[in-house]
Formats: structure tokens, C-alpha cells, sequence
């Protein structure tokens, strides 16, 4: 067996569903693979998962496609990939509660904004409110990471951005009313979130691995697809108490995994989308160089 390790970018939730399920029915050990999932409460979030990936603390990162570009254009920059895309649409947003009577973007100028500090995270969030008619003058404030919706909740911040499929699905369970806003409906065009992150060495020097890693992982994903309760009680003894309690995790399923795409298109991305997004970051001087997309990406080692 070969041991591989991947960094999570949250706790455990309805878009890692797929890597427990292929875990718990052997599709990796099917591959002589051992996989250990990491989740960032081991820390308390001390440590992206790129930051994990970038010091040999895992193989494999989760994380948005942010973290791909932000490791190639850093100082001492980390040439990787993103080699799968869990997602294959945008289903998160910035929200407020409904009773904070915040009903558009340009009227969180002067409110608070609780931020996961990464690295485009701030900006984009200011170009939302520019882009609805403000000045993008939000106060930004950086709770811990694993806190950050709970800042919401308590009116300790005014916003924040969150997965509609898991803090959203809280929130509607709880009766607990929000107003959303999309990026995309703000003129900017995010790209994927989370995506499957590799080192370029790794790719090229274990090839084999990171297919057989990539090609396991989506078999779990499709046959969380045919089999969502099963995968719910799968993945129910991996959740904090606390979201167990909280979310409706069959409802949160069924809803994610309308988006985990099909035999034909799971983990593909999208060149067009990945080079709106580049040169968005450019556009607005966020990156002071156009990286090549395919230094970016691949899809090479889905099957």
C-alpha cells in the first residue's frame, strides 16, 4: 500500500463526501492506496492546507483555485496544479442576515466583514461592493477560521462568505434567514472552489499515484450520487457534533451533489473559466503578471 495524504480545507462536510465514501469501500485500497484525510480542526486551522502541501505536510491540498495561483506568483513560488475541481459550479456567496436589513452589496461600506484572511479574499470582497455603487470601504476583521460563521450568527461581524450547501443549509434548517450575494452577479468571475491540489513534482515524478488517487477519489463522488443516504451514514461519523446537530445533512447532500457533475465531467475544468478569473486578478491589480493557464491546471489524469 501506498500512503498518500490530503489536506482538507474544512471539517468534514458534504463536498469531501466522495473521499470518505472511496475510503470506507475500499476504492483506494482497490489501488494500493492508504488515504489519510487531514482536517484543519487537528490545528485549529494553524495551517492552510496549501501551506501543508507547499512544506511536505501532505500530498494532496484542498483548496480554492486561489491557492493554486497565490502558490505560483508568491515569493519563493510552488509550482502546482489543480488536477480535479469538486465542484462544477460556483455555490457559495456573501451573506448577511436578513435582519441586519443589509439587502445589497454596496450597503456593507462601513460594516464588518469576517474574513478566512485569504489571500485575494479581502479584495474581492471590496470589488463586490465597488461593483454594487460603494466605495469598498468594509471593515474587515480576521476571527479563527473555524469561528467564522458563528461571528454571523452572534452579530459579531455583519457578513461573511460562506458554502450555501453547508452554512446555507444550516441556516435555512435553523430558520436562521439570509440575503446572498453571488459573485458572479457582481461582474466577477470566480473560478473553482475546491479544487484538488498537487505539486508539479509529484505529478511528474508519481504519475501512476496521483491518477489512481484522482481516478478512486471520483469513483467515491459517483457513487455518492446513486447512493445518498448510504453516503450520508458514511460520512455522519466523520462530522463535528456540532454540524450534526446543526444541519440537515440529507438535504445538504442532495443539494451538493447536484453540482459533483457525471461520469463524463467529473473534476473537469474549464480553460475559459480559469483565464476570466487570471485575468480578472490582473485587471484589477490583484497579480502583476498573466500566469499561462496550463501552468495552472490539468485534466489530464481523470479518466
Amino acid at each position: 500500500m501506498q500512503h498518500v495524504r490530503i489536506a482538507l480545507d474544512w471539517t468534514a462536510n458534504t463536498n469531501h463526501t466522495g473521499f470518505y465514501v472511496a475510503r470506507e469501500l475500499g476504492f483506494y485500497a482497490d489501488v494500493d492506496l492508504e488515504l489519510t484525510l487531514i482536517t484543519p480542526d487537528q490545528d485549529n486551522y494553524e495551517m492552510t492546507p496549501a501551506k501543508k502541501l507547499e512544506l511536505g505536510l501532505a500530498d494532496f491540498a484542498l483548496a480554492p483555485f486561489e491557492s493554486v495561483i497565490s502558490l505560483h506568483t508568491k515569493k519563493n513560488n510552488v509550482p502546482v496544479q489543480a488536477i480535479a475541481a469538486l465542484l462544477q459550479e460556483d455555490i457559495s456567496a456573501i451573506v448577511a442576515l436578513r435582519s441586519s436589513a443589509i439587502t445589497r452589496p454596496k450597503e456593507l461600506d462601513g460594516r464588518t466583514y469576517a474574513s478566512y484572511r485569504a489571500r485575494y479574499e479581502d479584495s474581492i470582497i471590496k470589488q463586490m461592493i465597488i461593483s454594487d455603487g460603494g466605495t469598498g470601504n468594509v471593515q474587515v476583521v480576521y476571527p479563527e477560521k473555524l469561528g467564522i460563521w458563528n461571528t454571523l450568527l452572534t452579530n459579531a461581524a455583519d457578513s461573511t462568505w460562506i458554502f450555501d450547501n453547508w452554512e446555507g443549509v444550516e441556516a435555512d434548517t435553523s430558520g436562521v434567514e439570509l440575503t446572498r450575494f453571488r459573485l458572479a452577479d457582481y461582474q466577477i468571475p470566480y473560478a473553482y472552489s475546491p479544487v484538488i491540489v498537487a505539486t508539479r513534482q509529484a505529478i511528474e515524478q508519481n504519475r501512476a499515484v496521483c491518477g489512481a488517487f484522482v481516478n478512486a477519489t471520483k469513483k467515491g463522488f459517483l457513487h455518492a450520487i446513486e447512493n445518498p443516504q448510504a453516503a450520508v451514514t458514511i460520512l455522519t461519523k466523520y462530522v463535528p457534533e456540532r454540524d450534526i446537530q446543526a444541519i440537515d445533512l440529507v438535504k445538504s447532500q442532495a443539494y451538493t451533489a447536484g453540482y459533483y457533475g457525471d461520469e463524463g465531467s467529473w473534476g473537469k475544468m474549464d480553460a475559459s473559466r480559469i483565464q476570466r478569473f487570471v485575468d480578472w486578478l490582473y485587471a484589477h491589480e490583484l497579480e502583476t503578471e498573466k500566469l499561462a493557464i496550463n501552468q495552472l491546471y490539468t485534466n489530464d489524469l481523470i479518466h
